[in-house]
């Protein structure tokens, strides 16, 4: 029997007189990759910042592992095991990639996000190695001791998916992972992203790609105009024809 671990509950959220997410119901369970497609607008972004506690839902409730998030903090909800890979990479620029790592690996442990961390950390063997293990794993050791600022987009979405990684998320949440890459760092990103799937941690991606969607997705939900119009594996959602005229162009 398999295990919700994400449960987005009747979910309404508004802006003024616009609507962003209507009526938003979404189960993402244990292990699985869901991926939530939609044309520009449909509410996607909003949807993981209300996940995340960056948002606060008009109506509805947002539940992670049994625990309602509506109340929570963003860095309560990331102590909780959630972790977001946002659209443009969240980075210390002047920073080394080694210590980026390590900081979000020190507020894992001491619940606090803070710059000053390095210097605490800069003894600190046990997490500096973790944080050479995880940039060994992303194919970034080589450049460990670069600012992380010099980085192609491409490797500093790895880079942002490394710091994501060390804090071992139970649910991780990947908004456009690979949104302006080349189509090799594309390749290089689906590999990886393939090689966390088969580790078992439960994802939620959001991505326009549709090659990116169909190597990773076993359950696509379709948001258009804030609303869930489709959702099911992904040959049930290709051959949706709701989905075919609101987002991939195709018409009956």
């Amino acid at each position: 029997m398999t295990n919700t671990v994400l449960h987005v509950a009747d979910v309404h959220k508004s802006f003024g007189g616009l609507r962003a997410l209507s009526d938003v119901e979404l189960e993402v369970e244990e292990g699985k990759v869901h991926a939530i497609i939609g044309p520009n607008g449909a509410g996607k972004s909003t949807l993981l910042n209300v996940c995340i506690g960056r948002i606060r839902p008009d109506r509805g409730h947002v539940i992670f592992n049994g625990e309602t998030l509506d109340r929570h903090e963003p860095h309560e909800i990331n102590q909780l095991g959630v972790s977001r890979v946002f659209q443009t990479p969240e980075i210390f620029p002047d920073l080394t990639l080694i210590e980026n790592v390590m900081i979000p690996a020190f507020a894992r442990r001491d619940g606090a996000f803070r710059l000053n961390a390095i210097m605490a950390l800069s003894g600190e063997k046990e997490i500096r190695d973790e944080a050479e293990f995880v940039l060994e794993d992303i194919g970034l050791s080589a450049r460990r001791h670069h600012e992380a600022g010099s980085l192609s987009r491409g490797d500093k979405r790895r880079l942002e998916l490394a710091m994501c990684l060390i804090q071992k998320p139970k649910l991780l949440l990947l908004d456009e992972p690979t949104a302006g890459m080349a189509r090799h760092d594309t390749n290089m990103t689906i590999e990886l992203l393939q090689r966390i799937k088969a580790r078992g941690m439960t994802k939620v991606i959001i991505e326009h790609d549709m090659h990116v969607v169909f190597s990773l997705a076993d359950k696509i939900s379709v948001l258009a105009q804030g609303s869930i119009i489709a959702d099911g594996t992904p040959d049930e959602v290709r051959g949706n024809p709701k989905v075919k005229e609101a987002y991939l162009g195709e018409t009956h």
